[in-house]
């Protein structure tokens, strides 16, 4: 098969990344902007959209959309699909990275403390998926991308409800997948390994818990937002068209040794 130069392009496509006014989501927004595409972005700050979206206008040149919009509650989802076919028409990627995190021993966490979590790390991916995926048949195919966690397989003391919910989306990823296959949508995820944002800056303020962290990465540094965006352009572009139902780990080398 010949090589095709537009294989990793997204020119002319539109992506909504939730999540994306900042850390992990800006890192994908601005990669994803970079080869072509348009954006949404969700979030619930929406003095953060602003910026985003001025920051990614002026260094990318693409078009943005920002959505002020809280996904742990109830509905909204197909509202924010609607929004961005009235302003692009089109919906290619859907990036489901919004998320929250409670750091608490298991012993103590209360049943508010895992409904707060799930409701945005799981439901509200589950739901987010669901309004786009309806939208991606409709236009006969998408690509949905989901994102889980080094905690889909492994486990990490005093973020239990987090991990619950990344071992959610481990799973909930391929069932999409199967489902949505024969209707031309690839589901897939990328599981980043410790990426230093304001959400896991806990893990990152203690020097002999970085120094631990390091001593399990082989490569022996920290993972960047733009190291999960540029395995998210992967996962969205046309070169991944044949792979549906995986879960990429982007972690320096963790999860092999």
């Amino acid at each position: 098969m010949p090589y095709e130069s537009n294989a990793f392009s997204l020119q002319n496509k539109v992506s909504l990344v939730t999540g994306g006014g900042r850390g992990i989501g800006l890192g994908i927004a601005e990669v994803l902007a970079g080869a072509g595409s348009d954006l949404v972005l969700v979030a619930r700050s929406e003095s953060q959209l602003a910026s985003a979206a001025e920051m990614i206008k002026e260094r990318y040149g693409r078009e943005v959309e920002i959505i002020s919009a809280d996904l742990s509650q109830v509905g909204g989802y197909g509202a924010i699909v609607e929004q961005t076919m009235d302003r692009f028409g089109r919906l290619d990627v859907l990036v489901n990275n919004a998320g929250s995190n409670i750091r608490k021993s298991f012993l103590e966490f209360e049943p508010e403390d895992f409904d707060a979590v799930l409701a945005i790390q799981l439901r509200g991916a589950y739901f987010m998926a669901q309004a786009a995926a309806r939208q991606m048949v409709k236009a006969g195919g998408g690509k949905i991308i989901n994102l889980a966690s080094l905690t889909s397989k492994i486990s990490v003391p005093n973020i239990s409800a987090y991990g619950a919910a990344k071992g959610g989306i481990f799973s909930l990823t391929k069932s999409m997948a199967v489902e949505l296959a024969g209707e031309g949508v690839n589901v897939n995820a990328v599981a980043p390994g410790y990426v230093r944002t304001s959400m896991t800056e806990a893990a990152f303020s203690n020097s002999d818990t970085q120094d631990w962290m390091l001593s399990r990465i082989p490569m022996k540094r920290f993972g960047s937002p733009e190291d999960i965006g540029y395995a998210a352009l992967f996962l969205a572009c046309p070169a991944s068209d044949y792979i549906t139902g995986e879960v990429l780990f982007v972690d320096g080398g963790w999860m092999a040794a």
